[in-house]
């Protein structure tokens, strides 16, 4: 049969911790199910769920798969529809629709566009169900994305909100792991208003895992939406091991447990991610509207610049790729432009894929921006 990607890091992480104290669950994709299900009741045992959520499923894998998994869940606490689930049709994968699609274009599949009212939860799955983003229409019918960052620091505000009221903020470090492309905005947010720690790695989802099992729970998401939390076995005996000493401490217990069995702890998994969304939502009691209140994101704009070789352009190493080290004098220059506006940061990058360099850059208002990233892709010009 077919399955998700993360359906089949699944099935390789029961099958290898089996014989172990603590396997991870059933050997199988209705383990799986049963896992998710189950863990989903738990997390939702104290909240009721704020109406449908619609799930684009990119007429990939995701859209049978999405279907076995509802059958197991609670009807009363999740109500899903389903679009874009046709796989019959090879060539309608991610054909204007699904995770990516959204995220480039910032705008929905035609689905949306025809039916989405004021304010209703959509979310899509990329092809293989690994990638997960969320968005809405704001009133007159403005788009809204909420991608990896806004997952991230949604998981990581609830997660560092149940620690504290378990009281285990003493025995279990947490961070949050992101890339340079992460919006300064939502960095901030984690520093200043959840008061967590932020690590910044360069591009690739093997260095974000890497450094997220550093920490007794930690979660990492590219802005793309393929991410998870970690949370390694210290952080699950304290949870495990702690006795309650009210009962609000210990909902806050049960619902970390719950979590932790909720969130795939292999790879980046939409399913997972989709119900751990649901989850802190219901939870909350919050709108999509709350969730993207949080923090307002820094005006960006992502440049490519073509250039004669791209191997010149190397990054310093330890910055997360956010300084480069050749061609000599650029950096300084760059680093002169950046200093003229408000919030101002900009770094260049090679492409892993073609002779071109990638310009990021962001600052307190959207015409700086433009002007700033203009100055700097001159100077790549004036380089090559």
């Amino acid at each position: 049969g077919c399955a998700t990607t993360p359906q089949l890091h699944y099935l390789v992480r029961a099958t290898n911790t089996q014989n172990q104290p603590q396997p991870y669950g059933e050997v199988s994709i209705e383990g799986y199910y049963k896992k998710m299900a189950a863990a989903f009741s738990q997390a939702t045992k104290y909240s009721s769920p704020k109406g449908p959520v619609t799930v684009d499923c990119a007429n990939g894998i995701g859209a049978p798969k999405l279907k076995e998994l509802m059958q197991h869940m609670p009807q009363d606490k999740l109500q899903i529809n389903i679009v874009n689930d046709r796989i019959d049709k090879a060539e309608l994968l991610n054909e204007r629709a699904g995770a990516d699609f959204v995220k480039t274009q910032q705008r929905g599949p035609q689905e949306f566009v025809d039916t989405a009212k004021a304010f209703d939860r959509w979310c899509s799955l990329d092809g293989d169900a690994d990638r997960i983003v969320y968005y809405f229409n704001a009133d007159g019918s403005q788009f809204r994305l909420l991608d990896g960052d806004r997952i991230a620091t949604l998981a990581a505000s609830f997660i560092g909100d149940l620690v504290r009221k378990a009281g285990l903020e003493d025995a279990i470090s947490l961070a949050v792991v992101q890339t340079a492309y992460a919006n300064g905005a939502s960095t901030r947010y984690v520093e200043s208003n959840l008061g967590l720690k932020v690590e910044v790695t360069p591009t690739g989802v093997k260095h974000l895992h890497h450094v997220a099992s550093r920490y007794d729970i930690g979660v990492y998401f590219e802005a793309n939406g393929h991410g998870t939390v970690l949370f390694n076995p210290r952080a699950l005996k304290a949870i495990r091991k702690h006795e309650p000493q009210s009962p609000a401490q210990l909902e806050a217990l049960e619902t970390l447990k719950a979590l932790a069995d909720l969130i795939n702890q292999t790879v980046g998994d939409a399913l997972s991610d989709l119900l751990l969304v649901e989850a802190i939502l219901a939870y909350k009691e919050w709108t999509v509207s709350e969730w993207l209140a949080t923090y307002t994101d820094l005006p960006n704009k992502l440049a490519k610049v073509l250039v004669r070789d791209r191997s010149e352009y190397r990054t310093v190493v330890g910055t997360a790729e956010r300084k480069l080290e050749s061609p000599e004098g650029l950096q300084a220059r760059i680093e002169e432009v950046v200093r003229k506006y408000k919030d101002g940061r900009c770094f260049v990058r090679a492409s892993g894929t073609e002779d071109a360099v990638r310009v990021y850059g962001e600052a307190a208002e959207v015409y700086d921006v433009e002007d700033m990233v203009g100055k700097v892709v001159e100077l790549i010009n004036a380089q090559s």
